[in-house]
């Protein structure tokens, strides 16, 4: 696991007090434990320094931990061959076995902690202690087992919370994308889908009536200019990574209809019910539906005429976009997909098709209260 140098620097202090505390109580705690042990050795100098070299080399542990196991396996089997009693100096080893196994991989960590397995287990028939021979085995290697078992486990557990949190982050991140591409598809659709055809007005008029033509191209350079400031803003959201300035809404119905207007396509649009504020996710969705649904038809319908309604029932908004064109050929956008993915995201219906008498149906229903 890597570190920052502020992280290098926490480590050493936290773990250098660890050290000077665990050192302090096993030089108290040792003899006591001497005490009770009659057959081990009395506690000396020699002894004090094993625990001291132990204890203080778990101020690296996390820094190197095989050295610091290393270290601490040395001292601690010296220390149990010459038969001191066992006590708080096998926490060390305790700590240092954890450390190794937190903080490696377990192909790493496996070997050093069946090494100082071994090494501990050489005090069980060398030592001069009351848990010598076979029968020290078991005991000796618990103190290897257990902490390396927790260490895994807690190192086990970290990566599958870090590989979570990378997975919460990429999806996030490619559900932002999408939104983002959802918003330049329909500003950018729409603005093009109606360039295109005020420029086939335009190229229709130009030979015959230019006086005309010019009208058909400030139309162009309108909703051409209009596209552009809205990309931007929506460009600009992404850069600022929060806020945004304020989003399109059903409040603009007049100003899509003006453009639509000098593209050829009249829109009517009729009010169901009295408006009100909408949560801005849902007023942007109902906009962009709107949006999205006449390009189809100013594209694909081949009429010139296309009916909005919006609706205000309780608990929801429903918006609807009907045309006598082609049958079906309305619907055929390629923002359709986009359109559906943006009132299921807010818990809404959408629904699209033919009409009966010739012509193409969209609309959606999208629920208030929950976004509120």
């Amino acid at each position: 696991m890597r570190m920052s140098n502020h992280e290098r620097r926490r480590a050493v202090l936290a773990d250098t007090a660890l050290a000077v505390a665990l050192l302090g109580f096993a030089l108290l705690a040792t003899g006591l434990a001497g005490e009770n042990q009659p057959g081990s050795a009395p506690v000396d100098l020699w002894c004090r320094l094993l625990i001291a070299v132990a204890a203080l080399a778990l101020a690296g542990r996390r820094l190197a931990p095989l050295g610091t196991l290393a270290v601490v396996t040395v001292a601690v089997t010296t220390y149990l061959v010459l038969g001191y009693p066992y006590g708080p100096v096998l926490v060390t080893f305790l700590i240092a076995v954890y450390t190794v196994a937190v903080r490696l991989p377990v192909r790493s960590a496996t070997p050093a902690a069946g090494l100082a397995l071994v090494a501990l287990l050489v005090h069980a028939f060398l030592s001069r202690g009351p848990e010598s021979g076979w029968y020290g085995v078991l005991p000796a290697s618990a103190w290897v087992v257990v902490p390396f078992a927790v260490g895994v486990a807690v190192r086990t557990s970290r990566e599958t919370v870090a590989r979570t949190r990378a997975e919460q982050a990429r999806r996030q991140a490619d559900e932002e994308r999408l939104r983002i591409a959802q918003e330049v598809h329909d500003v950018v659709g729409h603005g093009l889908a109606a360039i295109s055809m005020q420029a086939e007005i335009a190229l229709h008029l130009l030979p015959k009536r230019p006086e005309q033509a010019e009208a058909a191209l400030t139309a162009i350079s309108r909703s051409s200019r209009e596209a552009l400031d809205e990309l931007r803003v929506t460009l600009g959201a992404v850069r600022r990574g929060g806020g945004r300035e304020p989003v399109p809404g059903l409040a603009r119905l007049d100003d899509l209809r003006e453009r639509l207007a000098d593209a050829g396509l009249a829109v009517t649009v009729r009010v169901d019910g009295e408006p009100r504020e909408l949560p801005a996710a849902v007023d942007l969705a109902a906009y962009r539906v709107v949006q999205e649904a006449l390009t189809n038809v100013l594209r694909h319908a081949g009429v010139r005429a296309a009916e909005v309604a919006v609706g205000y029932p309780d608990g929801a908004v429903t918006v609807e976009v009907t045309d006598r064109g082609v049958g079906g050929a309305g619907g055929a956008g390629h923002g359709l997909a986009g359109m559906r993915e943006r009132v299921a995201a807010l818990g809404g219906e959408l629904a699209t098709g033919a009409r009966p008498g010739g012509g193409f149906r969209v609309a959606a229903r999208l629920p208030v209260e929950e976004h509120q």
